[in-house]
C-alpha cells in the first residue's frame, strides 16, 4: 500500500515571544540604499528646526525671558526684595522692571546692572559681583568623556548658564560636529568655516609658513598652500565668535561638516611632523585674545578622543568628566582616563626627546583640576555604585550627584535649559528642587575654578617678589 506523500515540515521557529521567520520577512520592506539616509536626514533636519523653533520667537530669533524679583532676591542678587523695592525707587536711573506691585521683571542685561549698583553701594563683605583675579586670564573648562549619552552638553550648557547668571563673561565652544550646543544656544552655522575648523586650518598654515622660512633658507622646496591654508591664514578667532540670546554668552559653534576635521588634521600632520596638532585650540584662543575678553571658556567635546577632544583636553584648565551611575558608564569613564594617560604620554615622551636631543627644556601636560561628576542620579536606585565609583575615582569626584527632578527630564526633552523655563510653568517646589540641581553643580566647578584663579594670583604674586 502507497504511502501518501509527507508535506515539507515547516521550519522550527524559536520558541522566545513564538516569532514566525515567514511572517517577519513579510513585514519588512525593500532593501535599504544610500538614497535613502539622505531621505531619512532631510526629514529629521526639518523635525529638528520645527522642535529648535518652538522655543524660538514668532520672528526666528532666540530670546531669553525675564526673571522676577523673586528669582533675583532668591537666587541672584544677595538682597531682600523690599530692601532692593527701595532701592529702586530712590534711584529712578536704575532698572525698573516691568509690572504692577511688589512683583517686577527684569532682563538679565538689567540684572547685570543692579549688580553693579550695589557692588558700589551695597553692604560691605557681600559678593554682587562675580570674582576673577585682576590680570589673570580665563579658566578653559572641557567637559568630556568619550561615553556618549552621559550629559556633557546639557552639563555644558547648564554651567555656561549658571557662570552667566553669576555675572561672568562666557565663551562657549561647540566642538561635536552633531551641534547639539549649536541648538540650545540657538546659533547659526552654515559650514565648516563658521566652526573651529578654520582655527585649526590657521594654526597649522601658520607653522607650515615657518617651516617653509627654514627649507627655502637651506634651499629646499616649500611645502605647498592650498585654497583652504590660504583661506585659514585670513581668518581672525574672533570672527567665528557669535552673539546668543544671553547678553554674556557668546558662542563659537558647530555642524556636521566639522568632522571633516578629524580626516585632515592627521593629514596635515603626516605632511608637517613638527606641527603640534594638540596645541592649536590653545594657540588660537590665546591670539585671539578670547582669554582676556571672557572668564570662563567651555569647550564641549564630542563622544571620542579624537583630534578636537586632544585639542579641548591639551586648551583646558580644568576638566570635567560627567558619567551616569552605572557599571557600563563606570567601566568606559575608566578607560577615557587610561586614554587620556596614554595619548598624552605619548606625546610628552616624543616631544621631550626631541627637546633633550636639542638642548631645550622639556614639556608636560598638566590640569588645574579634574572631576568627575555623576549625572542622572537616582538616589533610590543608584546610591551603593555611585558610593563605589566615589571610592575608586576619589578626588576625582564631586562631591554633590546631579539628581534627575521632574523639570530636569522635561528640560532634556527641549531645545531650552531650565534656567530658561519661566518657573510659573512648574509647582514652585519642583521649579526650586529642579534649578537646584544645576545649581549645586556650578557651586563645585565655581569653587575649582575659583580656587585655581586664588593659587594662580597666589603664584603671581611670589613670582613678582622674587
Amino acid at each position: 500500500m502507497a504511502q501518501k506523500p509527507v508535506p515539507p515540515s515547516k521550519p522550527e521557529t524559536p520558541p522566545y515571544f513564538n516569532i514566525d521567520p515567514a511572517e517577519a520577512a513579510a513585514k519588512l520592506g525593500a532593501p535599504i540604499d544610500t538614497a535613502r539616509f539622505a531621505k531619512a536626514a532631510a526629514f529629521a533636519m526639518r523635525g529638528r528646526d520645527d522642535l529648535a523653533r518652538r522655543g524660538y520667537a514668532p520672528d526666528g530669533a532666540k530670546r531669553l525671558r525675564k526673571f522676577s524679583t523673586w528669582e533675583v532676591c532668591r537666587y541672584l542678587i544677595p538682597v531682600n526684595p523690599a530692601h532692593l523695592r527701595r532701592v529702586l525707587r530712590q534711584n529712578e536711573d536704575l532698572p525698573q522692571g516691568e509690572g504692577e506691585g511688589g512683583s517686577k521683571w527684569f532682563t538679565l542685561d538689567e540684572i547685570l546692572r543692579l549688580r553693579d549698583h550695589f557692588a558700589e553701594e551695597g553692604a560691605k563683605g557681600r559678593e554682587y559681583r562675580a570674582w576673577r583675579p585682576e590680570g589673570l586670564p580665563a579658566k578653559v573648562v572641557a567637559v568630556a568623556n568619550f561615553k556618549g549619552g552621559v550629559g556633557k552638553t546639557s552639563t555644558c550648557a547648564h554651567l555656561a548658564m549658571s557662570a552667566a547668571l553669576d555675572g561672568y563673561r562666557v565663551l562657549v565652544i561647540d566642538l561635536d560636529s552633531q551641534g547639539s550646543m549649536t541648538s540650545i544656544m540657538g546659533g547659526k552655522v552654515e559650514d565648516e568655516w563658521q566652526t573651529v575648523f578654520p582655527m585649526l586650518a590657521r594654526d597649522y598654515a601658520r607653522h607650515l609658513a615657518a617651516e617653509n622660512q627654514v627649507r627655502e633658507a637651506q634651499g629646499q622646496n616649500a611645502y605647498p598652500f592650498d585654497e583652504t591654508l590660504t583661506a585659514a591664514l585670513e581668518v581672525s578667532p574672533r570672527n567665528l565668535v557669535q552673539k546668543t540670546h544671553w547678553p554674556n554668552i557668546d558662542l563659537i559653534g558647530a555642524q556636521l561638516n566639522l568632522y571633516w576635521a578629524e580626516f585632515q588634521v592627521p593629514v596635515w600632520r603626516m605632511q608637517a611632523r613638527s606641527w603640534p596638532l594638540w596645541d592649536s585650540l590653545t594657540n588660537a584662543l590665546e591670539e585671539g585674545g578670547m582669554l582676556d575678553d571672557y572668564d570662563i571658556i567651555l569647550l564641549d567635546t564630542p563622544p571620542a578622543l579624537g583630534y578636537l577632544t586632544i585639542n579641548a583636553l591639551s586648551a583646558a584648565d580644568i576638566l570635567l568628566v560627567p558619567l551616569g551611575a552605572s557599571f557600563l558608564e563606570f567601566d568606559s569613564t575608566g578607560r577615557f582616563f587610561d586614554m587620556i594617560y596614554s595619548t598624552f604620554a605619548s606625546i610628552e615622551e616624543g616631544e621631550n626627546r626631541a627637546r633633550r636631543a636639542d638642548g631645550l627644556p622639556e614639556m608636560k601636560f598638566e590640569w588645574d583640576a579634574v572631576r568627575a561628576l555623576v549625572t542622572r542620579f537616582d538616589a533610590a536606585q543608584q546610591t551603593d555604585l555611585a558610593n563605589v565609583i566615589q571610592a575608586y575615582f576619589g578626588d576625582f569626584m564631586t562631591t554633590y550627584r546631579q539628581e534627575v527632578t521632574a523639570m530636569v527630564g522635561q528640560a532634556g526633552e527641549q531645545v531650552s535649559g531650565i534656567y530658561e523655563t519661566d518657573y510659573r510653568d512648574f509647582n514652585r517646589d519642583t521649579y526650586v528642587r529642579g534649578r537646584e540641581t544645576f545649581d549645586r553643580t556650578w557651586a563645585e566647578v565655581k569653587e575649582v575654578i575659583l580656587g585655581t584663579w586664588w593659587r594662580d594670583a597666589q603664584m603671581a604674586a611670589a613670582e613678582e617678589v622674587v
